[in-house]
């Protein structure tokens, strides 16, 4: 259906319940709560060939901790520690690193398992730990050119209807939704707008702007958005490089209209240049200087090149 949709290319051996078993050996019940009624966490996170030919997972930890506090939040027990759940990661990578040796997209999940059904069921929890080779989420050319995207007719949720803190499973249908519409009108991926009608995100990443004047702008936590992690290390980056004009504020649509640049931000799509947004080009139709900063930087980062930030990878 579109550039984002592609066979699983996957891995010989996945984690489960705290063992590790054959691909096609991962199995959940038809009766499992979360297929149901949508009662799960995950998370998305990559491992990257570094300079040095090493494989490493970049921010792994934090990764984990945001999946911790997205269960915590959705009251889902997760039997197992940070400690555990970072060497599960680590341990599959390693079981199958000449699989992997060029990266890999990981998939931690934790699910309410099969038992009793109902809205008020508590039943024991399901975690899992999957790998598979993705390229870019948004696809090679969308890197390098910058895509086409269209502001949603679907609202992102309000904070009071959303956890926004949590990664939650179920309440990604708001995107699917709203991807759907997006590619089958034509272009690459969907913004959501809040119901104040103020920019919150794109389907599944954070989105930032660059004015006329330079200044670099992206909607705040306290709006409707993941609290993103690439979010936070292109804030880092940006900000160690000394840019001072960087604001976390609201948004409006034709802000992004007129805007020199657009780019969004997440593990899956990593730095991808936006631009078109409904029909209107961005800057001048091609990646500016600050998204083409970012996207050198990130990747030199992601790939061990940068010393300084060193402690965000953890090698297998």
């Amino acid at each position: 259906m579109s550039s984002t949709s592609s066979t699983v290319l996957r891995a010989e051996h996945i984690w489960l319940d705290g063992k590790l078993m054959k691909w096609d050996e991962g199995n959940v019940h038809v009766m499992t709560h979360a297929l149901h009624y949508g009662l799960g966490v995950f998370e998305g996170i990559r491992a990257y060939k570094t300079h040095d030919g090493r494989l490493a997972v970049f921010r792994l930890r934090e990764h984990i901790r945001r999946l911790l506090d997205s269960a915590h939040i959705i009251m889902l027990q997760i039997p197992y520690s940070e400690d555990e759940l970072v060497e599960a990661t680590v341990d599959l990578l390693r079981k199958q690193k000449q699989q992997f040796a060029n990266g890999a997209y990981l998939r931690p999940v934790a699910f309410m398992g099969d038992g009793a059904m109902g809205l008020g069921a508590v039943n024991p929890t399901r975690v899992g730990i999957t790998a598979w080779d993705w390229g870019a989420y948004l696809g090679d050319k969308g890197i390098k050119e910058g895509i086409r995207a269209k502001v949603s007719s679907f609202t992102r949720n309000h904070v009071n209807v959303n956890m926004v803190r949590g990664k939650i499973t179920g309440q990604y249908v708001n995107s699917i939704l709203a991807k759907r519409e997006a590619v089958l009108a034509g272009y690459d991926e969907a913004i959501l707008l809040d119901i104040s009608g103020f920019v919150a995100e794109a389907s599944g990443e954070n989105i930032f702007l660059v004015n006329k004047k330079g200044v670099i702008k992206t909607p705040p936590l306290s709006s409707p958005v993941l609290d993103g992690i690439t979010r936070d290390t292109v804030l880092k980056l940006l900000r160690d490089a000394g840019h001072t004009t960087i604001e976390e504020v609201t948004v409006t649509r034709d802000a992004l209209y007129i805007a020199n640049e657009v780019f969004f931000t997440g593990t899956a799509a990593e730095i991808t240049p936006v631009r078109e947004v409904d029909n209107r080009q961005i800057g001048d139709g091609k990646p500016g200087p600050i998204s083409k900063y970012v996207q050198d930087t990130y990747f030199r980062v992601v790939r061990g090149q940068e010393a300084r930030y060193a402690d965000w990878l953890t090698y297998v």
